[in-house]
């Protein structure tokens, strides 16, 4: 940064903001927060390696994740954001058990009502020939391939 006013990362280090400043394009000076909880969780040292060893045009997107398994530690120290996605993933197989089951139902449901219209109109008694009652005339009248 190397301007008037340090990063977030050089401000809680207590340590002057050099011109190449790793973490000064990320962690700027108005979001302290932002830097003090990846800090707690990975350690400035981890998080300056890390962002060295990757492309500049990743780096942006890799302290949004550090920023983010940070948060998720704070909240799950164990698991972190695999906590909460295995939660997510039961919560999507609970809602897809419910839907299976809401589905089925529908499915009864229309059954039953369409068994019930059969029956209001008659229509279950209609005689259905079984396969020894035709011949080799089709239903329309052509010869059927044996």
């Amino acid at each position: 940064m190397g301007g008037s006013s340090p990063c977030a990362s050089c401000k809680l280090l207590r340590r002057r903001c050099a011109k190449d400043c790793i973490f000064a394009p990320y962690f700027p000076s108005d979001d302290p927060l932002k830097f003090a909880i990846v800090h707690k969780v990975f350690g400035a040292s981890n998080v300056s390696k890390m962002l060295q060893e990757l492309p500049e045009q990743q780096r942006g997107d890799a302290v949004n994740s550090l920023v983010y398994e940070a948060n998720a530690r704070g909240r799950d120290p164990v698991y972190g954001c695999v906590g909460t996605i295995s939660y997510l993933q039961n919560q999507v197989s609970q809602l897809q058990m419910q839907l299976a089951v809401a589905q089925a139902e529908i499915l009864c449901i229309q059954m039953h009502q369409d068994k019930s219209y059969f029956l209001q109109n008659d229509l279950l008694n209609i005689p259905i020939p079984n396969a020894n009652s035709f011949n080799k005339e089709s239903l329309y009248g052509h010869d059927m391939v044996s």
